[in-house]
């Protein structure tokens, strides 16, 4: 990893966003500071799916090419994020034969147990992402955290499995190789922000994460420290900017702005005598409206049935795990549809449960934009990736990756390669 550099890129349906971190060295003890951070509008892609794989090509290229000049530094590898409504999980277990006579516990028996959960029948046309532990049985001990170093015969893990689509993998790495990168690994995009954004406690009494993306909103659930559920939805902000455009019968691009500037979901704040005077956005947009004004109560009505559903189907995920309302951690809310005022406190009433904007907590960062909301995803891969690099050092808990996705990024990887002359 060439100067300790450790990189995130966060490919979304409007924009690509990469985080460039470092970590110290000598006297600075291994911390990772993060040096970079920069966004280009993204082509070709649409809910987690590439469209164009010459357009993402290209839009990558632009945000690398961005990076590298502010940094001063190549970029060789991008931890990636990955977004879809096709993602599945489900639960699985895993149960070997402790290796050793004398019936002590190795990393070796934990990452046996790992691979035999993943031997579940994956649906076809997908691949595992991430096995990820929930808790360990030794006999008849359950619900340990970490088994190693603990005697016993028989040793059980309790797993979630994250399975994402075949070709959805596989056409987001090859636009990715083309640009020249490598990549380190693919993480789910709520897992990765939850790594910047969710505290060790906030995860042990019961938390959740929700990315309110351009167009899909997707989340993770966490409890005792571990990962519960994750899903993605696939409804987000530009849902809520048609709204506004149907309901106003005006161009896409100002309802945009309209949305942007003037976007609140409690319309009982306003009489419906509060009007906004739009003329000034009309003009900038070049859009031909001869209504000048619009109804304030009106459009927070058309915002807030959207956002209303958002957190509907959010609750309804809670409820698949029987966990409506029962989060005390609380949810932290992020992502570029966060930013409509009043939608932390639609959550807290929809969702019954304590919620807050979520914000970069723990990673020091010499430049103010990677506290951005919108950046919280990449921000949360550099972090992923520097647990990575620790364990890898010995000195941290190892995260889990796909060994299937792996293979299927070096399988790209290797055609790539193949086409060049």
């Amino acid at each position: 990893m060439k100067e300790n550099i450790i990189a995130g890129l966060d490919i979304g349906s409007t924009s690509i966003r990469l985080v460039i971190g470092q970590k110290g060295k000598g006297s600075e003890g291994g911390k990772l500071k993060i040096i970079g951070a920069v966004s280009v509008p993204a082509e070709g892609i649409n809910k987690g799916a590439v469209k164009s794989i010459e357009d993402v090509t290209s839009s990558i290229s632009a945000c690398l090419e961005k990076a590298e000049r502010l940094v001063g530094v190549p970029i060789e590898s991008v931890w990636v994020s990955i977004n879809s409504p096709y993602i599945k999980c489900e639960k699985s277990r895993g149960v070997v034969a402790i290796g050793r006579s004398d019936g002590e516990i190795s990393q070796d028996d934990i990452e046996r147990a790992l691979e035999a959960a993943r031997a579940l029948t994956v649906p076809p046309n997908y691949e595992i992402l991430h096995v990820i532990p929930i808790n360990f049985t030794v006999d008849n001990q359950e619900e340990i955290k970490d088994p190693v170093g603990m005697t016993g015969v028989r040793l059980e893990v309790e797993t979630l499995i994250i399975q994402g689509l075949t070709s959805q993998i596989k056409n987001l790495t090859k636009a990715i190789f083309r640009t020249g990168l490598d990549i380190e690994d693919l993480v789910l995009s709520p897992l990765a922000a939850a790594e910047a954004v969710i505290g060790a406690k906030q995860k042990e009494l019961g938390s959740a994460l929700i990315n309110i993306g351009s167009s899909t909103t997707s989340l993770a659930i966490f409890e005792e420290g571990e990962l519960l559920h994750t899903a993605v939805i696939p409804i987000g902000s530009e849902h809520i900017t048609a709204d506004i455009a149907i309901g106003l019968r005006c161009p896409i691009n100002l309802a945009e702005r309209i949305k942007i500037e003037h976007g609140g979901a409690k319309p009982e704040n306003f009489s419906k005598k509060d009007e906004i005077d739009i003329s000034e956005l009309i003009k900038e947009e070049d859009a031909d409206e001869e209504v000048k004004t619009i109804k304030r109560k009106y459009l927070t009505e058309i915002i807030e049935a959207r956002v209303e559903e958002i957190f509907e189907k959010v609750d309804d995920e809670f409820k698949k795990i029987e966990r409506s309302g029962m989060l005390p951690g609380g949810v932290f809310l992020i992502g570029g549809g966060t930013k409509l005022s009043d939608i932390v406190d639609i959550a807290k009433k929809r969702l019954r449960l304590p919620a807050c904007l979520g914000a970069n907590k723990n990673v020091e960062a010499v430049i103010d934009k990677v506290n951005e909301t919108e950046f919280l995803n990449a921000l949360g891969l550099v972090v992923w990736g520097s647990h990575v690099f620790d364990s890898d050092k010995g000195t941290g808990l190892k995260l889990p990756g796909g060994a299937a996705v792996n293979k299927t990024i070096e399988k790209t990887k290797k055609w790539i390669q193949s086409l060049i002359p």
